[in-house]
């Protein structure tokens, strides 16, 4: 069988066409498609009828008026009680009288106006006594909240019957102003109409085994319910397909790799030699982790490993062992790391632990888009020749004109930083490299099966012995005054004792938010004006305690010879306060810094809060992590500091964050292709499912790995993968 296109619409061998693929264009005409297309990003019929309702309305159900906050969009269900048109003494645009009609709807308890401007005819289509869906944002004029031009529709219906009329389930979809949900019912109504015949992706075991619907009954369904039950029972279906799919899809690319031919690394002579000159026993999870590396190194198909740990658990040292394994034979490692600072960190951390004559014998190289040319054109050049084993670089590292003599490791740090394409163009540098992807924060099982299951997974929980627990205070708005100050002046002890502290802010200046700073959506905690590094480092440089310190500034918009000179000058004990956004968030590494200061703490997440506060206490001083904000008791984001302070467990807290917070931003925006396409699924919500899914994708997979009797299944999976693995599947 040959290889298709992965957008291609024709079938694998004996799959049953359907219109799931058909081009929206040709479904409901180019001028909606458009709109479909800038509202959401849909493209094919496929798309749309899986923009599933996000609740039903009965319409002989009324909406609770009451619980509607000023600035939702919102869809409705209620009653006319009293209409009103009147001229306001005012003129349009146009120089005719303005007219305004007030229309009053009730749910029998609470009101809301809706208003309507030049629009008389509207009392032909409302009037008392009428029942209707009302969408709109809600917004206050005169104490009074209303919606101002709402889509609606009525529920009248001629000789209906009253009982069956009332009891009718309405889809209520996520709309937009341009897309009301009105208008998509019925786009939604019109494709179903044509859609034909249906291939099920979903083995019929696999379905009788878990009682769900057929695909084409769960569309149908999850539209038009005969009941809220029914629309709950098609999306379950639906889910599952979901889930389904993507285990199918993970997993086939998992074999995929696993099968791809690969040189062998086995580890020799240099990596003795690092372990011998190491002044402490590796952990052991260290040991465990770094068997498991090696042994897929050793193999003669490709490695492909996520490595998993705290944050000092050691996950650097795992990947400089594998990168000497690699460098016996005479190959080369690339690190590729989300942040120039980071890069740089990196590469101190390589030299000063591979020692002088390793260093000198393997010339590790950095390569960043912000050295000078002189610079890039040396690096290039060693990296060409096979002169340096280890490169360690950001984006430059994807550029064309970077060519490796012999790739044979590529390690992503922080791989949530960068899409799934950019690892790939990094692994086509080579002849299948081994690929090692490092993440200090934990990844909850779950996610771990959605985001990443086509790698295997290591885990690196106990931290090197010697280390002190960092103690984790919050400073609230509760706190007395003297608390409050006694923040500086701890930052003042540790200084004038000879060690370094960081002072965190989420703005890099007033008004100005650090590019990729998380901001709180919750509406329930959080200055109106955030702290900033350009005000802290002014107040901190005129504090009474600390005017003879060095304090400097650390910010991603700063250049970046800037930056790497402000961190050296900090690894070197010249600069004793940092006050910095968080660019410091991963891979800084201090060991003179004791104190950390995360000031509006409320801004930040869970994890990333983790994250910071490992900074600190990396030394022979006990760490101390301070986290100020304003957020009141029993608010969700005070909720999200205090689990901070209440645990160093990052696999604790990485639970609390996913509970708190999408999966997606736990996982980071920059996730692409088949991974990220997550639509029914939530992660803390489908657990079981997703479990379920992936058990029965691996029972399917193992009795036909090429999925040669599941033809539907086969082109299902194969819109998803990448083409080299789809050419495998289906290779005899």
């Amino acid at each position: 069988m040959t290889d298709r296109p992965a957008d291609d619409a024709g079938v694998a061998d004996g799959a049953v066409p359907d219109g799931l693929e058909r081009s929206l264009r040709h479904a409901v005409g180019q001028k909606t498609a458009d709109r479909l297309g800038r509202a959401f990003g849909y493209e094919r019929v496929g798309d749309l009828v899986m923009h599933v309702p996000r609740r039903y309305v009965t319409r002989g159900e009324l909406t609770d008026l009451s619980a509607l906050q000023v600035g939702d969009h919102v869809t409705v269900v209620a009653e006319v009680r009293a209409i009103e048109t009147r001229e306001t003494g005012k003129r349009d645009r146009r120089g005719r009288p303005l007219r305004v009609t007030t229309v009053d709807i009730s749910d029998g308890t609470d009101t809301l106006q809706l208003t309507f401007f030049n629009k008389p005819w509207i009392t032909n289509e409302l009037h008392r006594g009428v029942t209707g869906m009302f969408s709109g944002t809600v917004s206050v004029f005169r104490d009074q909240r209303q919606l101002t031009h709402p889509e609606y529709e009525t529920f009248e219906e001629e000789g209906a019957d009253p009982t069956a009329w009332a009891a009718e389930v309405i889809p209520v979809y996520p709309a937009t102003a341009t897309l009301p949900t009105k208008d998509l019912r019925a786009l939604i109504q019109q494709v179903l109409a044509d859609l034909g015949p249906v291939a099920d992706p979903l083995p019929d075991d696999v379905r009788r085994e878990h009682r769900l619907l057929p695909l084409r009954t769960a569309l149908d369904r999850i539209h038009a319910p005969e009941s809220e039950e029914a629309g709950r029972v098609a999306m379950h279906t639906l889910r599952w397909h979901e889930a389904f799919l993507l285990e199918t899809y993970l997993l086939a690319t998992r074999a995929w790799m696993q099968s791809l031919p690969s040189t062998p690394r086995p580890a020799g002579a240099l990596l003795a030699r690092l372990d011998a000159s190491l002044p402490y026993e590796l952990t052991p999870d260290q040991r465990t982790v770094g068997d498991e590396v090696q042994a897929d190194l050793a193999d003669r198909t490709s490695m492909h490993r996520l490595v998993q740990g705290e944050v000092g658990s050691g996950k650097t040292l795992v990947a400089i062992r594998a990168m000497l394994a690699v460098a016996e034979s005479g190959g080369q490692s690339a690190l590729l790391a989300p942040t120039e600072v980071l890069a740089s960190q990196h590469l101190r951390s390589i030299v000063a632990t591979l020692g002088p004559d390793l260093a000198a014998e393997l010339h590790p190289v950095l390569l960043t888009g912000q050295m000078s040319t002189a610079e890039q054109r040396r690096a290039l050049l060693a990296i060409a020749a096979g002169q340096s084993r280890i490169v360690v670089g950001t984006h430059a590292l994807l550029a064309d004109r970077v060519t490796f003599a012999d790739l044979g490791l590529v390690v992503i740090d922080e791989q949530h930083r960068f899409g799934v394409e950019q690892r790939e163009t990094l692994r086509q540098k080579g002849v299948a490299p081994h690929t090692l992807v490092l993440t200090a924060t934990p990844i909850p099982r779950t996610i771990a099966m959605t985001a990443f299951g086509d790698l295997d997974v290591s885990t690196i929980r106990t931290l090197p012995p010697g280390r002190s627990p960092i103690q984790t205070h919050v400073v609230g708005p509760e706190a007395s005054q003297a608390v409050a100050h006694r923040v500086w002046d701890r930052v003042a002890d540790e200084v004038e004792a000879g060690r370094q502290a960081f002072v965190v802010c989420p703005a890099i200046a007033p008004g100005d938010v650090e590019r990729g700073m998380p901001t709180d959506d919750e509406g329930d905690a959080g200055p109106t004006v955030l702290a900033d590094v350009e005000t802290w480092t002014r107040r901190l440089r005129t504090h009474h305690r600390l005017r003879g310190a060095r304090i400097e500034s650390l910010t991603g918009a700063m250049a970046s010879d800037e930056k790497d000179a402000v961190m050296r000058a900090v690894v070197a004990g010249d600069v004793d306060v940092i006050v910095a956004t968080t660019v410091i968030e991963v891979g800084v590494d201090v060991p003179n810094a004791t104190t950390m200061v995360v000031n509006d703490a409320d801004r930040f997440g869970v994890s990333q809060l983790h994250q910071l506060r490992g900074r600190v206490g990396r030394g022979a001083y006990a760490g101390l992590c301070l986290l100020r904000t304003t957020a009141e008791d029993g608010t969700l984001a005070r909720e999200r500091v205090d689990a901070v302070a209440a645990t160093l467990d990052g696999f604790a807290l990485a639970e609390v964050d996913l509970e708190h917070r999408r999966e997606g931003d736990v996982l980071g925006t920059a996730q692409s292709g088949g991974r990220s396409s997550l639509r029914l699924l939530r992660v803390t919500r489908d657990r079981a499912v997703i479990e379920a899914a992936r058990d029965a994708a691996l029972a399917v997979l193992a009795a036909d790995p090429r999925l040669e009797r599941h033809a539907a299944l086969r082109l299902a999976v194969h819109r998803r993968l990448d083409p080299d693995a789809r050419a495998a599947l289906t290779s005899a």
